[in-house]
């Protein structure tokens, strides 16, 4: 992991308020269950790489606990976001989406 966010007293499971959400984000690359990898950046950009093929798009804090995607050319989305804390430790994110209901664990490298 490249970084460890700043959590405030957080349970698994809880969800990423939106004052912490940027630093969550950006704290290392996420690592998915299918190994495809994302970066987000601070300055709303994200990076989603997939069998080696990287797929550019924006991100933005919509509220507590959401968080809403931009892949061009028109796809968007906004995804629940929730730690994976194991001891008292962020280790990842949960991700679901909230159009759908599908989930996506990300684990920082």
């Amino acid at each position: 992991m490249t970084g460890s966010p700043k959590v405030p007293p957080a349970a698994d499971g809880d969800l990423v308020a939106a004052d912490d959400m940027k630093a969550a984000l950006t704290a290392g690359t996420l690592v998915f269950e299918d190994g495809s990898t994302q970066t987000f950046s601070t300055d709303g950009r994200t990076t989603y790489i997939e069998n080696d093929r990287p797929t550019e798009g924006e991100w933005s804090v919509v509220e507590n606990g959401k968080f809403s995607s931009f892949w061009p050319p028109s796809y968007r989305a906004t995804y629940s976001l929730r730690w994976i804390i194991e001891g008292d430790n962020p280790v990842g994110l949960r991700f679901t989406d909230d159009a759908q209901g599908r989930r996506f664990d990300g684990r920082y490298r």
